[in-house]
């Protein structure tokens, strides 16, 4: 985990991506695709640390339209940033994956409501996995 890459502005942990390494983190402007990304846009206009700041949380037409995208930032509204890094280092450590090989999704991807990707977030275990 490198903490310096922290949370994205839609709740994404740029901190435990593995997929850049050369990549300094979305609020850190180091995503390559933040002209485009409706969330980085919209968080910068207002002067937010991320969309779980909004009083439109959660909206639609970005990056939180994917359901573990929103439960991530559903999670840091709920929990605060520190918490959620603090639980993801914790997961990392125990094994879970947040991106398989080559890919741009993980263990965390493996769920069908926001409570379950909430509550692998806090235990980092869950059935079937």
């Amino acid at each position: 985990m490198d903490k310096t890459k922290g949370l994205a502005y839609c709740g994404l942990a740029c901190a435990v991506c593995g997929q850049n390494n050369s990549c300094a983190g979305c609020r850190n402007e180091g995503c390559k695709g933040r002209d485009w990304c409706k969330n980085f846009r919209c968080c910068r206009e207002k002067g937010l640390n991320g969309c779980w700041e909004c009083g439109d949380f959660p909206c639609s037409g970005g990056m939180l339209d994917k359901m573990r995208i929103r439960a991530f930032a559903r999670f840091i509204k709920e929990h605060g940033g520190e918490e959620m890094l603090r639980c993801l280092g914790r997961n990392e450590a125990a094994g879970v994956a947040y991106h398989y090989e080559g890919q741009l999704t993980g263990d965390y991807d493996a769920f069908q409501t926001e409570e379950e990707v909430m509550d692998f977030i806090r235990n980092g275990s869950a059935a079937g996995l």
